[in-house]
């Protein structure tokens, strides 16, 4: 299986290069410069968590693209690409933070409304292709900046991404306001246009990716387990061009690491590939879908989230690796940048690099696990890993290596996970809305949103 943050390691290679773009602009300057030993002390754990989210949030909003409002990919100009590309699916994390900014009060909702609102007309005018996005925009233009050699179309993850974000912001912004019906009224319509059954070839799989210039010579199905639930859920939501239960059940439920069964470290995996892969498997999809009660003819969602979580984390605290600082304060293992570049790290895959979004994201299925973590890198390594955009990509005291980025696709789940555990309130509104109940009655799923 050839996952996300696969592709995302082609960024290290020569092919991954842009096109010829406008020149590229500068990224915006802090008022200050940051000193993350002036950070608040002695917090209490919801002055923690208030902290950690607000300060994760900036990314999104201090940073966010001065064009298209949308996600810049990083914070570092590297890859040799510059701050004038930003990303489909991060952005649409992105949205889900700007409402929890709203509704935590650090912005206002017309603030909130507004840049949303300035993301969705970019949108409309941006490059799409059968309605999908493709993963990287021209912050400026709107127009496509391939990701690899060929991969410069459409990419039908990053679109479920961004739609998951769309969808929930369509679900919120209810009010009758200028920027707030023409933010649901453009969502609509372009939702309406993605033609998720192309990308079936006619077969009964999903195809991530297709090209006007290469067509479908990627030949990237989408098997699970991965990140990838979203989008077979939004494809079957579809209300024009939607997909049969039978391309769920025999593209997405058939993959070689598809069932586990087997038992890590006292723990039994009912899903996902062996010692069950990286952790953002069980954050990018269930940042909308609610996984409590969530159920299909394959998998209870909430005990496979909470199954993966345990063994990530329990793999870091016996650490047969021996890496330096690993512990039940110190764990967790997810795609990230790493001290020999970005890397998909797991528990088959350690390079003795922690990713503080693995641990903070999964504050639903393990409280007492994340927060102890969050504890740890916030009070004990703030000095080194602690910025204005919340906590840097990744760190490694095994290699004295801490990460100079941040990643949309890193900081957006932090936000947002900690948001649904404290409130629920991104579950809730992707779970009202009418494509979350159509999509997922089609595919045989029970929930408790279910009417």
């Amino acid at each position: 299986m050839k996952l996300l943050t696969c592709l995302l390691g082609s960024l290290l290679l020569p092919t991954a290069v842009v096109l010829a773009q406008p020149a590229k602009r500068p990224a915006p300057a802090p008022a200050a410069k940051f000193d993350a030993r002036q950070r608040p002390r002695h917090l209490s754990d919801e002055q923690l968590l208030d902290q950690v989210q607000r300060q994760t949030f900036q990314y999104f909003w201090a940073f966010g693209h001065p064009v298209s409002g949308m996600a810049r990919e990083r914070s570092n100009v590297a890859f040799d690409y510059g701050n004038e590309v930003v990303t489909t699916g991060g952005t649409g994390f992105g949205i889900m933070a700007i409402i929890v900014a709203a509704e935590r009060g650090w912005i206002t909702r017309p603030q909130a409304a507004a840049r949303i609102n300035k993301i969705v007309n970019f949108l409309w005018k941006a490059d799409m292709y059968h309605g999908a996005f493709p993963h990287w925009l021209n912050g400026d233009t709107g127009h496509t900046i391939r990701f690899g050699i060929k991969d410069d179309g459409a990419d039908i993850v990053e679109t479920s991404f961004l739609y998951e974000g769309l969808l929930c912001a369509r679900q919120y912004f209810t009010k009758d306001t200028p920027d707030e019906q023409n933010l649901r009224n453009k969502i609509l319509w372009m939702w309406e246009g993605v033609e998720w059954n192309w990308f079936t070839q006619g077969q009964n799989v999903l195809y991530w990716h297709w090209s006007p210039n290469n067509g479908w010579s990627m030949n990237h199905q989408i098997h699970g387990w991965n990140e990838c639930l979203i989008t077979y859920v939004l494809a079957a939501a579809s209300p024009r061009y939607g997909i049969e239960k039978q391309v769920y059940d025999q593209g997405w439920a058939t993959g070689p690491e598809y069932v586990n069964g087997k038992t890590y470290l006292g723990t039994t995996l009912p899903l996902g590939p062996e010692l069950g892969g990286p952790l953002f498997f069980s954050h990018y999809s269930f940042m909308g879908l609610d996984p409590h009660g969530l159920k299909d003819a394959h998998a209870d969602y909430w005990q496979q989230n909470q199954a993966h979580t345990r063994i990530n984390h329990d793999y870091c605290v016996a650490n047969p690796k021996k890496q330096k600082g690993y512990g039940p304060n110190c764990w967790g293992l997810t795609a990230s940048d790493s001290w020999q570049g970005y890397a998909a790290h797991s528990p088959t895959e350690d390079l003795g690099v922690i990713s503080p979004t693995a641990a903070l994201s999964a504050l639903p299925y393990a409280p007492a696990e994340s927060m102890l973590a969050m504890r740890h890198f916030y009070e004990d390594l703030g000095d080194k890993i602690w910025s204005e955009y919340g906590f840097v990509d990744g760190f490694s005291e095994q290699h004295d290596w801490v990460a100079k980025s941040h990643l949309a696709i890193d900081q957006g789940p932090i936000v947002v996970m900690m948001e649904n555990h404290r409130s629920g309130l991104l579950w809730k509104l992707f779970m009202s809305s009418p494509e979350a109940q159509r999509g997922l009655k089609k595919l045989g799923f029970a929930s408790p949103y279910l009417k």
